[in-house]
């Protein structure tokens, strides 16, 4: 009994002493939520949002959980593809209720130097359910900082929007499905995506905050492996490795990382990029994929536009025995959102993809249209949206048949989200 008493007064005591250094703050957390360059967590946006973090007096310590949940509902009809009707396929598939993402996180800063973050998306699988986890230490304020672990690479406006910020619950098609190829077996099917990936990137804001840069150096294995497992390339002599870099323009300050969103009506900001990446393999079956892009949105009250395009070189490596043959994929889109009251948003896209390669005829494009209500009292959103999958100037039926394989041609999604 007595040993117990004593643990419990020291328990107390060292309580006592963590109250009188730490203050819990229930409401905006103006200079955390001021610095959303540096601790910008990638999933849902801290600027302004009512909440709860624990910082030290001195304001050189804070921390803060956040969560973001999403349910939807889908359904997908695919096309027969020219298939006979003995074969009796199914035309409505992966159609149901989901949960896309189930995020558990939490972000911070540490003596005006460190910003660190973690999530776990409970929703993912293998090594995805690490969503990220890194840390950014500034060397020269906003001009130079480096930040290291598992994060998102720096390609691709639609991606690095934050995951509860994007205009339609589904990002563009050309950016998350796999190129075809023309060999019937094929396990070499990469996509113009990068995603998110373990690394090393330096990053900076210069010129008043309109001038950003990223170069970085990452895995090339993508979010679901978390070890290292790369080697040199033995066609280029160099690691097999992702280098990436990418150049953003800002003339009226930093882009916040949302497509619209119910607390930016009053926002006019602007932003042009340029990005480039390699990913060199090592001698196996597989390719060396160059990718380039370009981007430019706009912000203007209750208007968002935004669009962008890229495009991927891929060669196969020595060890394919295709000659030296290279491919060349390509993909775009633009999308407008407007806010019709402070809450309700509608949404228009319209997405293209040269899916089977610049040397073959045809291309998918893929017009959607959604909705957006927004519930800032509770940090609410509701979206819906329906995506059309269309095939263009194919040479023969088969090869338009082979183009949208594993795409629905009609898609429709409603989703709920709730973060804190």
């Amino acid at each position: 009994m007595k040993q117990v008493f004593v643990t419990l007064v020291a328990l107390g005591s060292t309580l006592t002493l963590m109250a009188q250094q730490l203050t819990v703050n229930q409401n905006e957390n103006a200079a955390f939520a001021a610095n959303t360059d540096q601790t910008d967590n990638g999933v849902v946006s801290l600027a302004g949002r009512k909440g709860f973090s624990i910082q030290t007096q001195k304001g050189d310590f804070v921390f803060m959980p956040y969560m973001m949940i999403q349910t939807s509902g889908t359904y997908n009809y695919y096309a027969d593809e020219g298939l006979d009707p003995a074969y009796n396929q199914d035309n409505v598939m992966n159609s149901g209720f989901a949960i896309p993402y189930a995020v558990l996180g939490f972000t911070g800063k540490a003596f005006d130097k460190v910003s660190f973050n973690l999530s776990i998306n409970a929703a993912g699988s293998g090594g995805a359910i690490l969503q990220q986890a890194w840390f950014d230490v500034k060397l020269a304020d906003d001009a130079l900082a480096i930040k290291t672990g598992k994060f998102k690479t720096p390609f691709q406006s639609g991606f690095l929007t934050i995951l509860g910020g994007t205009l339609f619950p589904c990002v563009p098609v050309s950016m998350t499905s796999a190129v075809i190829l023309p060999y019937a077996l094929n396990s070499v099917n990469p996509k113009l995506m990068t995603g998110w990936d373990l690394g090393v990137e330096a990053h900076g804001l210069l010129f008043k905050k309109r001038l950003g840069y990223e170069v970085g150096i990452f895995n090339g294995t993508g979010g679901s492996v978390n070890s290292a497992t790369k080697t040199l390339s033995d066609d280029l002599h160099i690691p097999s490795l992702l280098y990436a870099a990418r150049l953003s323009y800002m003339p009226m300050g930093p882009m916040p990382a949302v497509q619209g969103d119910a607390k930016y009506l009053n926002e006019n900001k602007l932003l042009f990029a340029v990005s480039a990446n390699t990913n060199i393999e090592s001698e196996n079956e597989s390719t060396n994929d160059t990718r380039f892009g370009a981007e430019a949105a706009w912000m203007y009250h209750r208007l968002y536009l935004s669009g962008e395009a890229y495009l991927m070189h891929m060669g196969f490596t020595d060890r394919m025995h295709l000659d030296g043959q290279t491919y060349d994929f390509w993909g775009a889109y633009g999308q407008a959102g407007f806010f019709v009251t402070k809450t309700l948003q509608l949404a228009a896209r319209y997405d293209f993809f040269d899916r089977n390669g610049h040397d073959a005829n045809g291309f998918l494009n893929m017009p959607a249209a959604g909705v957006n209500i927004f519930f800032p009292s509770c940090n609410m959103k509701l979206q819906a949206m329906y995506q059309y999958v269309g095939r263009f100037n194919h040479d023969t039926q088969v090869d338009r048949d082979n183009d949208d394989l594993g795409l629905a041609r009609h898609s429709a999604t409603v989703q709920l989200q709730y973060t804190f």
